[in-house]
């Protein structure tokens, strides 16, 4: 199982870890990814990175159950106020690998990191 070789403590979030979005970029195929953002933003003009799963934050209490805890998870939102509440949330229902993408897609856009919309 992948283990994150850069991730620094959320400051907002006690038990929190964030990773860089190049890092999550590299190792794609071995994290399960979940954008936690309003269905508008994931396909709107930051658009998503591929392969992630949407589930809209709101709904993260009604849907956490079908998460497979197979592969790390990786939270993404906007800029990584609202996935490091979803990785909160996620450890307090019993996930243990489970990390924020630091600076959400404004960081990923920033970085050109590749998108679909």
């Amino acid at each position: 199982m992948y283990e994150f070789k850069n991730k620094t403590k959320n400051s907002n979030f006690a038990d929190v870890f964030d990773v860089p979005p190049q890092e999550v970029l590299e190792n794609a195929s071995e994290l399960t990814l979940i954008d936690v953002r309003e269905i508008h933003e994931y396909t709107g003009e930051l658009g998503h990175a591929a392969g992630t799963k949407l589930i809209v934050l709101s709904t993260l209490p009604q849907n956490i159950a079908n998460v497979a805890k197979d592969k790390p998870i990786v939270f993404i939102c906007r800029s990584g106020g609202r996935s490091g509440q979803a990785t909160a949330f996620a450890k307090q229902q019993g996930f243990t690998n489970v990390y924020n993408m630091a600076g959400g897609m404004l960081l990923w856009n920033q970085l050109q990191q590749p998108i679909e919309k």
